[in-house]
């Protein structure tokens, strides 16, 4: 089996401390990307709380960061008006990915 070295710090026989099955993120990929939609969908058209979204959406599963994975990519923008709360939105990179994944 090949396997990808994802931490380059290796034990003292030589070997790696963490690897991956090559197939392990395409599996991850494929599973997260139908969350990452409902995600942006339910944020829905205006904004949300970002207390609400985090409550909802944050995760401590290492392989199903749907948040996480939805702010690097750059499809939610958060806002912090003063004197009021912080707020999530889908960005225009996101609004395009729910367009393209749904046409």
């Amino acid at each position: 089996m090949n396997i990808t070295i994802v931490d380059d710090d290796l034990k003292p026989d030589g070997q790696p401390i963490h690897v991956v099955p090559p197939d392990v993120p395409e599996r991850e990929a494929a599973s997260i990307e139908p969350l990452i939609l409902d995600l942006l969908e339910w944020i829905g058209a205006g904004a949300r709380p970002y207390a609400e979204v985090i409550d909802a959406w944050r995760t401590s599963c290492p392989r199903l960061p749907v948040w996480e994975e939805a702010c690097a990519r750059g499809y939610v923008v958060r806002h912090h008006a003063p004197g009021g709360v912080a707020e999530v939105e889908v960005s225009e990179a996101g609004r395009a990915h729910v367009r393209a994944a749904r046409a």
